[in-house]
């Protein structure tokens, strides 16, 4: 490390190695004297070191080396000359930006430069050979090796500049022009990750800055002025972001902004709240968040109408116009629906958070905060009177998409409405941060939600339709792109819809009668099914109560003993599984505390060993004080020891402070300066007289020698002359007689000169001829070729037209044929139809005679005989038509009495006494036959349960 006397010297002796080629050890002479402890007094001579310095570092490309002498720089100037350090930090950015940009014009320039020896070949061997082992074309070999050093220096020289200014409250200005010039940077040469990273170092310097705000010579962001420049940084940074369509920076630029104002509680202007609101439009529409892009537009619509007093009223027309479309391109449908908890709560968030960013509160309440949707969005709307600024067919497009109902033609109405939207539009001339509006954009959206509305009035008027009918009402979309927004639709619970292909048709449902009269129709519904019930399966009597209680009472001492055991079993695994849960919580209990102690020793641990750091550290500290006190005290006494005087400060031991020691060392060399002014300006007085005096004296003598010199240069002048002409007459007569000597061989000169033109001129116009013939040949064979080309593409298209022509014909028979066998079809199923009515009218007519002729036989029966308490018992005989065995004690029985089976033959003795047997019913209900016989059909006939049963019947048996 070298030692020099005064900063001069360290500046001269690095020029001295500068001159001879050496930069890098005169970087490190100059390193050292800005590094060191000696030099810490602020004077213009490091002033112009510095610059030196800065120099050297470009031109070698030091980025490390100009950071340490920056900050070293900074902390001299601080407090005595900081806008030194801003002009050094200046000078420095210049270089780097020059040296970066002159890089790129070279590189330009190599790259259009004719540096090519044959004119007739393309690329040079080498260069063949190396375009493919490297992979890549001279341009970016040219960037790589010139361009991308230097701006890889230039990006480190910001990224330095940044971190030194950061913490400095006197040099904000400079550190906020050095983000602006970082911006453009990055935005001239589409550094995106530079960028990115630009952005996360002015944030994490605000954040420290927030952090640390009690600390000297912090920037305060409550005074306007700061507050004004951290606000144009950030806004530049949103708009650098926008222009290099980095959304997602740009919105964290827009939290960036918003966080600054919530921690300075305080609103920005109108002119920067317009451009805030023109960001976040571009930012949401590049999201696809259509809510928040409509909720941007309605505040800086109102933002321009409140405060631009230059305002156009076409531009406000426009304004409001993309206001309104921006609101009708909000999907109608809930986006959330479906989702989990956990997605729900964070939708919750996160539009919480959004609705902060657009109110722009900088103090948010949580009793004010509103949830935003389209419904409330719609109805702010009009009642803020943007729907009175709008133009007349964003009017009518309001007007056919919200309040009619067209279920057939909605959209056929709406697409013509929308071409002339489309159309609108153009650059505004009063709003600088939205300079051109487009309502063409808005178009896609739109049309879906003209869509999505057909869609829904069709469902709540038709239950089935064509999926060719819907492709024709819907002019928009193909029924592909159709079927995917109705799945969409139906996925959020707006719309129900089911298609089915190979029928080619919609189903639809009215979701607003399945809401509304579902309840009613499974009421009838049940009713209908509880009736049905009863008369297949008709109630028997009750029984007694004591008899139906005496008749379960086992069962029921059965199921209460079941019960007894299962609730005993029950109690006995609740109690194991108490004894279980208590043994668990005694273990937990016991993990915890092992735990607890554990943690409590390593506490104890870490505290001994803090104490320990902390007394290391304290030990360190003195240390570096006593040592530096010893140097400065060194420093004092070496000082006095220079000095001439013989009263010397005498040191107080311990009470002598660094500080103290510093300030005695200091005045003792600007008291020693100021002696070596006086001497050098005495002794500097006393040369001057001294040279006087001898310039007066060698006067005369410098005059007379002067004289002398004239006359002796004079003579030498002449003779000089007189030699040069006789040189002249010399040579002339030496040429004269060349020029007689080669005049004899002109005439030869003359002959072979025409020889030669003849003899060229010969083979020029056979070359000329040649080259002519040549050209007419390629002419005339370029001519066939382009005929030949003309006719095979003629014959080409012919082929293509016949192809396609049979190909048409060819669908348009199959297409007759296929509507011809539909119309057969239908017409054949129509007949079948029409069969089975007139069957199922027959059979409900039988079914209709069958049952009166059942009750009026019953009717007749019931009036003769009473009911017996018990069905009769058949056997297996009498179901087959033969009559049953009658007992021999039945046959002396006068009179049956109630409830009693009565036999065929008592039968006819009554008969006999005057009263009409009743007619035989077996236990289907039906009467038999005079023989009670039944015949082979009726035992094949199924019994009928009345009107509301459907039999069908062969054709054979009807």
């Amino acid at each position: 490390m070298a030692t020099f006397a005064k900063p001069e010297n360290a500046l001269k002796r690095a020029e001295e190695l500068i001159t001879v080629g050496q930069k890098q050890e005169a970087l490190q002479a100059l390193h050292d004297l800005i590094t060191s402890r000696r030099y810490r007094a602020w004077q213009k001579t490091l002033e112009r070191i510095m610059f030196k310095y800065v120099e050297l570092c470009v031109d070698m490309r030091r980025g490390r080396f100009a950071k340490d002498g920056l900050i070293q720089y900074r902390i001299v100037c601080q407090q005595v000359n900081i806008n030194s350090l801003e002009e050094v930090i200046k000078h420095f950015m210049h270089l780097a930006t020059e040296r970066a940009e002159l890089a790129r014009n070279q590189a330009q320039a190599l790259e259009e430069a004719l540096d090519v020896e044959d004119l007739e070949a393309d690329k040079r061997p080498e260069d063949l050979m190396l375009s493919y082992v490297s992979g890549e074309k001279g341009k970016d070999r040219s960037d790589r090796e010139l361009v991308t050093p230097w701006f890889k220096f230039l990006w480190e020289t910001y990224r330095t500049v940044l971190e030194i200014l950061r913490n400095n409250s006197r040099l904000e200005a400079l550190y906020a022009m050095t983000a602006h010039r970082a911006f453009q940077f990055c935005k001239q040469y589409k550094r995106t990750t530079e960028f990115r990273r630009l952005c996360e170092i002015i944030r994490n310097h605000l954040a420290n800055l927030n952090k640390y705000r009690d600390q000297r010579d912090r920037p305060d962001l409550s005074a306007p002025e700061s507050l004004q420049l951290y606000l144009d940084t950030r806004f530049e940074q949103l708009k650098v972001a926008t222009e290099l369509g980095l959304w997602q920076e740009a919105f964290r630029s827009i939290e960036d902004i918003y966080g600054l104002m919530c921690m300075v509680k305080k609103t920005p202007k109108a002119s920067l709240m317009v451009v805030y609101y023109g960001k976040l439009t571009e930012i949401f529409w590049m999201s696809s968040n259509h809510l928040y892009h409509a909720y941007a537009w309605l505040k800086l619509f109102s933002l321009q109408k409140s405060f631009n007093k230059n305002l156009s009223q076409k531009d406000l027309q426009l304004i409001a116009s993309s206001v309104v479309l921006a609101a009708l391109s909000v999907p109608p449908y809930d986006q959330s629906y479906g989702a989990s908890h956990l997605e729900l709560e964070n939708e919750k968030e996160r539009s919480l958070r959004v609705a902060n960013l657009i109110g722009f509160e900088v103090e948010p309440k949580a009793e004010n905060r509103v949830a935003l949707s389209r419904s409330s969005l719609l109805s702010e709307l009009v009642s803020k009177g943007v729907m009175s600024c709008v133009t007349q067919e964003v009017k009518d497009l309001y007007h056919l998409l919200e309040n009619e109902f067209l279920p057939l033609d909605l959209a056929l109405k709406v697409q013509p409405v929308l071409s002339k939207i489309s159309k609108l539009g153009g650059k505004l001339s009063s709003v600088s941060s939205v300079p051109e509006v487009q309502l063409s954009q808005y178009v896609p959206a739109l049309e879906k939600l003209a869509t999505l509305r057909l869609l829904q009035q069709v469902s709540q008027v038709y239950q089935t339709i064509q999926i060719d009918n819907i492709s024709k009402m819907i002019p928009f979309f193909d029924f592909t792109v159709i079927e995917k927004i109705s799945v969409d639709a139906v996925r959020r619970n707006f719309l129900a819809i089911k298609v089915d292909h190979m029928k080619g048709l919609s189903s639809l449902v009215n979701r607003v009668l399945r809401r509304k009269d579902s309840g009613i129709i499974c009421l009838f519904l049940a009713e209908s099914l509880s009736k049905a019930r009863t008369m297949i399966y008709p109630p028997a009597k009750k029984a007694a109560k004591l008899g139906e209680a005496l008749s379960n009472l086992a069962e029921i001492v059965e199921k209460e003993h079941k019960r007894l055991l299962a609730r005993k079993s029950i109690i006995e695994k609740r109690k194991e599984e108490q004894e279980r849960l208590l043994l668990e919580m005694e273990r937990v209990e016991e993990t915890k505390r092992r735990d607890v102690q554990k943690m409590t020793e390593e506490a104890e641990q870490k505290r001994i060993a803090a104490e320990y750091e902390q007394r290391r550290n304290q030990r360190i500290l003195k240390e570096i004080e006593d040592r530096e006190l010893e140097e400065a005290q060194a420093l004092l006494h070496e000082a006095e020891k220079r000095s001439k005087r013989k009263k010397k400060p005498v040191l107080e031991g311990e009470k002598m402070t660094k500080k103290v020691i510093m300030e005695l060392a200091l005045n003792e060399q600007l008291r020693e300066r100021q002696e070596m002014e006086k001497k050098l300006l005495k002794f500097a007085k006393s040369m001057d007289h001294l040279e006087r005096a001898k310039r007066e004296e060698a006067a005369p003598l410098i005059e007379s020698a002067f004289k002398q010199r004239l006359a002796e240069e004079a003579a030498l002048h002449e003779r000089e002359q007189q030699q040069e002409i006789e040189l002249s007459r010399q040579r002339h007569a030496g040429d004269l007689e060349e020029k007689r000597r080669l005049a004899r061989m002109l005439e030869n000169k003359r002959i072979l000169q025409e020889k030669v033109v003849s003899s060229r001129e010969a083979e020029f116009t056979r070359m000329k001829r040649e080259r002519q013939e040549r050209i007419s040949q390629i002419i005339q064979s370029r001519k066939q070729e382009r005929e030949a080309r003309r006719k095979m593409i003629f014959f080409l298209r012919s082929e293509e037209e016949r192809q396609k022509r049979l190909q048409e014909e060819e669908e348009a028979r199959k297409r007759e044929e296929a509507e011809r066998r539909k119309k057969e079809e239908a017409e054949r199923q129509a007949k079948l139809d029409e069969i089975a009515e007139k069957q199922r009218r027959r059979m409900l007519e039988l079914e209709e005679k069958e049952k009166r002729e059942r009750e009026e036989i019953l009717r007749k029966s019931t009036a003769v005989l009473p009911k017996p308490a018990e069905p009769p018992t058949l056997g297996r005989p009498a179901e087959l038509g033969g009559a049953a065995p009658i007992p021999a004690a039945a046959a002396t029985a006068p009179t049956p009495g109630p409830g009693k089976y009565v036999p065929k033959h008592l039968r006819t003795k009554m008969d006999g006494a005057g009263q009409a047997p009743p007619p035989e019913t077996d236990k289907w209900g039906g009467g038999s036959k005079p023989d009670d016989r039944p015949s082979w059909r009726d035992e094949r006939k199924p019994p009928s349960f009345g009107s509301g049963s459907r039999t069908s019947w062969p054709a054979s048996r009807r």
